[in-house]
């Protein structure tokens, strides 16, 4: 048995795609191979990373009667629906069909918390579907605090029953591996420097990069896969691991015309205010400008910009992820809509945050939160405005919505480590495109592939942001598509569940596995597995090589509100 150590990784060489990156030797040599925390806990299932995929397992495995220790990096769980603040990307049938039960669930909670709580219209409080911000992006822009608040009340029960240990602002930084099984992981609590050791059958990777994958030795992949190595039409022309999507530092803002609330001038403003994307194809000039790149046909196209009214002819980028519309409250209650700040502008693009030190990580991180900033002082001061003039000085940069003083607690990740699996999602499973060329159909008539072993379902299209090396938008239609289980089993690793970002897909499938409704079943899946597993006495990888199992656990899980199939018609 052995200790492998996070710094250990991050002070590694890169991995390359279908590469494994061992640190056994690296750690060793730095007398960091074997730890020993001060203080122990158990659980019948560890998993590591407060995500909005790991509150999805923790529940699937809670009101299956397990206990659980969950930890979490930041002080809010919820990941990208909280401490990343972006309010969920959904499809166009949400409401009724292509998510779980429990996600569902949730989603109305953050419904009822608002009438609950907040001073809602009258007419607002009787719309069933209400959407609080009625922003364009989803059917239910909202603020992160209800997310948090709705998540921390579904845990809270499981808390005081002593069956949930859930350890903010701890992150994983080594593991104890014995050949094929995980026997335990070690925390460090971020406060205190403390470090605790965690044993349980099995442990869920639901972190936002895929960090217990290296530090289990379980073997991963980074970056963009050649397309000779897929088959993929929209696979890069070699395989790259730096080929990484760009993370976002989000933010919110309202606007008051009667009011000035122009921050400081940004340290390194003008470089950010000059910066120009290289990309292929080109970007059209400044990155801040309301000129972009239109992701689906890599033209120019014009971004409109307006906290007061609509902008003719351009999307209205205040109105694109609104989370609070001051109209569905009782005049007076708000100053102004808020708004969630995810765009095209503060997408960084000079680094990434997986196969790097920890030190240009934390780089990396304060220069996106850089670029963020300066995207407030140019909203503020040089923006174009619709009567001609410049600047919208009443912006006000609204760091308590976030939990900050500032802009979110944690960058929106895009992209993770992902697991070596059984099985990986290829694109001519779920593109368009590549299943009308694959199967002859016309475009109209072609489904996603079916899987045997269906846990869940999603529907996205891919939506592959640039790239740190300088791949423009990757942006096409996909069909309403399933979850494979032999995405969430590691080729070798028997007690190692992925739970989040990191699952069997490539850099092209990623791009619509990631989202809200289907990071939450993967979560809520892995989860489920682990459960059945336990009750089963068996491992993860028999229940997909057993027909009979697999069988018992697709009907337990759909028993459980988890729908593995889209419907025929």
């Amino acid at each position: 048995m052995s200790f492998t150590s996070r710094r250990g990784f991050l002070k590694g060489a890169v991995v390359g795609a279908g590469l494994l990156l061992h640190t056994s030797a690296r750690a060793a040599a730095e007398g960091r191979t074997r730890r020993k925390a001060k203080s122990g806990l158990r659980a019948d299932v560890v998993i590591a990373g407060g995500s909005l995929g790991g509150c999805a397992a923790a529940l699937a495995c809670l009101r299956n009667g397990l206990s659980v220790i969950l930890t979490e990096e930041t002080d809010w769980i919820g990941g990208q629906l909280t401490s990343q603040g972006v309010p969920p990307d959904e499809h166009q049938w949400i409401e009724a069909h292509g998510c779980t039960r429990a996600y569902r669930d949730m989603r109305n909670r953050v419904r009822d918390y608002y009438r609950a709580h907040y001073p809602l219209t009258e007419e607002a409080r009787k719309r069933d579907k209400l959407n609080p911000g009625d922003g364009t992006v989803s059917r239910l822009c909202h603020e992160p605090r209800v997310a948090l608040a709705v998540l921390e009340g579904l845990l809270a029960p499981y808390q005081s029953a002593g069956r949930l240990q859930l350890l903010l602002e701890h992150e994983v930084v080594a593991a104890e591996v014995d050949g094929d099984k995980v026997r335990g992981v070690i925390a460090r609590d971020l406060r205190t420097g403390n470090e605790v050791a965690f044993t349980a059958p099995f442990f869920l990777d639901a972190t936002e990069l895929g960090d217990l994958l290296p530090l289990t030795n379980t073997e991963f992949v980074v970056g963009a896969e050649a397309a000779s190595d897929t088959g993929e039409l929209h696979a890069a022309r070699k395989r790259d691991p730096k080929n990484q999507q760009a993370f976002t530092i989000c933010f919110a803002l309202d606007y008051d015309p009667n009011a000035e609330h122009v921050i400081e001038k940004p340290k390194n403003y003008e470089f950010w205010q000059k910066f120009e994307p290289k990309l292929t194809p080109p970007w059209p000039g400044r990155l801040l400008d309301l000129t972009y790149t239109h992701p689906p046909t890599l033209k120019p196209r014009a971004l409109g910009f307006n906290p007061l009214g609509p902008t003719p002819g351009a999307v209205n980028l205040w109105l694109y992820r609104r989370i609070l519309n001051k109209n569905n409250f009782t005049p007076g209650a708000y100053v102004g809509d808020i708004s969630l700040v995810n765009w095209p502008q503060n997408d960084y693009l000079l680094g990434n945050l997986v196969g790097v030190s920890k030190r240009e990580q934390q780089k990396h991180i304060a220069q996106g939160r850089e670029l963020s900033l300066a995207l407030v002082y140019w909203l503020q001061t040089e923006c174009p405005r619709p009567d001609g003039g410049t600047g919208w000085p009443g912006l006000r940069l609204r760091g308590d919505v976030m939990g900050t003083r500032d802009v979110a607690k944690y960058p929106y990740v895009r992209e993770s480590r992902r697991a070596k699996t059984e099985f990986t999602v290829l694109e001519q499973h779920i593109g368009t495109e590549s299943l009308a060329q694959l199967t002859g159909k016309p475009v109209a008539e072609v489904r996603a592939q079916e899987f045997s072993d269906s846990v869940g379902v999603g529907s996205y299209p891919i939506d592959l942001h640039p790239t740190s090396t300088g791949d423009n938008y990757i942006d096409f239609p996909t069909k309403p598509f399933q979850i494979p289980l032999g995405a969430l089993l590691p080729v070798r690793m028997e007690n190692l569940i992925p739970a989040c970002k990191n699952i069997g897909t490539t850099h092209v499938t990623n791009g619509c596995y990631r989202l809200h409704p289907v990071e939450w079943n993967i979560g809520e899946s892995a989860g489920l597995l682990a459960a059945f597993a336990l009750r089963k006495k068996t491992d993860p990888r028999a229940v997909r090589a057993n027909p009979q199992l697999l069988n018992e656990f697709q009907d337990w899980i759909r028993s459980q509100g988890v729908e593995t199939h889209w419907p025929k018609s």
